[in-house]
C-alpha cells in the first residue's frame, strides 16, 4: 500500500494506492480544505482515522521547494518535515518533492482522453519537455529528454519577473507594483492573479462593473467569479480580463518552452486550464505561445496540451516512490 499526497495552496489530495500487475490502481481518495487545517500532518491523521492500513511507501508533492526533507508550502502558513510524517506513518522514509515535479511523473500514468491539444505540432517531435500549472500560485517544471525517456525536475519559474509585452501589460506591472513591490508571473497567473487583472482593468476604467457583480465578487469567490461570467458573456470586463489572462498565460507558457528548448512539447496543468478551456482554444493562448520573433517556426513545431486530470500529481508521487531511480 502506498500513500501518496498531492498539497497545494487551496486543496490537498490524499490517496491509497495498490501497487498491482497492470499499474497502480487508487483505494481511496479524499480532496481536503488546505486552509482549513494547520498542518499537513493534521490532514494524515483524519485520512488515516482509525483504518489499520499497513503503509509501505509514501510520497507528497509540496507546492514549493525542497530541501532536506523539508519544505515551506508556498501560498500557506505550513512547513513539512517529511521525518514528522514518517513517524505518524509508522514508516522509516517519506518522499518529498516538489508538486509540479511530481506532477511532471504523473504525465506517463495518463490516457489519450486525459489531455485537450492546443496545438498538434510535429508528430514526430522529440526532445526536452515542460509542464506549466497556473491555480492558486503559478508552477513550472522541466521534463529533460534522456534519449530514451523523460527525466522531470523541479523549478521555481512562477516566482521569476512578471515582463510585460504592450503598454497595457505595462500598467498593469505598475498597478500591481504600488501594492506588492516585487510582481512574479504567479501574481498575474493564477487564481489570485486573474483577479488582479480584473482589479486593474476595473479601476484603471477599462470597463463597468455593475452592481449585481460587484455583490458577487464580494460574496463569493473572486476568480471563480471572474471566469465563470467571462466564459458565460456576462460581464465585458470579466471577458476583458480572462482575455488578458489567457494571452499571458500563452506567452508565458512560450517563453518557458524556449528556455527549456521543450520541443518535444508543452503540458498546460494545474486547476484552472480545465475549467477555461473554452477560452484557451479560442485561439488568444496559442497566438502568444508562438509570438516569439524568429522563434516563431520553432514555437509552431511545438506539441502543446492541457491535462484534463486532476489526479495526475497524485499518479506521479506514487510513481515516484514506488520506481525510484528507474522511474525513468
Amino acid at each position: 500500500m502506498i500513500l501518496a499526497g498531492d498539497i497545494g495552496g487551496t486543496h490537498t489530495r490524499l490517496a491509497y494506492f495498490d501497487v498491482e500487475t497492470d499499474g497502480l490502481v487508487i483505494a481511496k481518495l479524499e480532496v481536503y480544505s488546505s486552509r482549513r487545517y494547520p498542518s499537513l500532518a493534521a490532514i494524515v491523521e483524519a485520512f488515516m482515522g482509525a483504518e489499520s492500513h499497513s503503509i509501505e511507501r509514501a510520497a507528497f508533492g509540496v507546492a514549493g521547494p525542497v530541501s532536506d526533507g523539508r519544505a515551506k508550502v508556498s501560498n500557506l502558513d505550513w512547513e513539512v518535515d517529511s521525518r514528522r510524517l514518517a513517524s505518524i506513518l509508522g514508516i522509516g522514509r517519506v518522499l518529498l518533492a516538489n508538486d509540479l515535479e511530481v506532477n511532471a511523473y504523473g504525465i506517463a500514468s495518463l490516457a489519450w482522453e486525459d489531455f485537450t491539444t492546443l496545438n498538434e505540432g510535429d508528430a514526430r517531435a522529440d526532445g526536452n519537455e515542460a509542464l506549466i500549472a497556473a491555480g492558486t500560485g503559478l508552477g513550472e517544471a522541466g521534463l529533460h529528454w534522456e534519449g530514451a525517456c523523460h527525466r522531470p525536475f523541479a523549478s521555481e519559474g512562477g516566482h521569476a519577473d512578471f515582463a510585460p509585452r504592450n503598454e497595457t501589460e505595462a500598467e498593469l506591472l505598475l498597478f500591481l507594483k504600488g501594492e506588492l513591490g516585487h510582481v512574479s508571473y504567479e501574481r498575474v497567473l493564477s487564481g489570485p492573479g486573474l483577479f488582479n487583472i480584473y482589479r486593474f482593468l476595473r479601476d484603471t476604467k477599462r470597463g463597468d462593473e455593475p452592481r449585481w457583480l460587484a455583490h458577487e465578487l464580494s460574496d463569493l469567490d473572486p476568480p471563480a467569479v471572474v471566469s465563470r461570467c467571462a466564459l458565460r458573456g456576462e460581464s465585458d470586463l470579466c471577458v476583458r480580463a480572462l482575455q488578458m489572462f489567457v494571452s499571458i498565460y500563452g506567452a508565458e507558457t512560450g517563453n518557458l518552452a524556449l528556455k527549456l528548448l521543450a520541443t518535444g512539447g508543452v503540458f498546460v496543468g494545474g486547476g484552472i486550464a480545465p475549467k477555461i478551456l473554452p477560452a484557451l482554444t479560442e485561439g488568444g493562448f496559442m497566438e502568444a505561445f508562438v509570438d516569439k520573433g524568429r522563434m516563431k517556426a520553432l514555437l509552431e513545431r511545438v506539441p502543446v496540451r492541457v491535462i484534463r486530470n486532476d489526479k495526475c500529481a497524485l499518479f506521479g508521487a506514487a510513481r515516484l516512490v514506488t520506481l525510484g531511480d528507474e522511474v525513468c
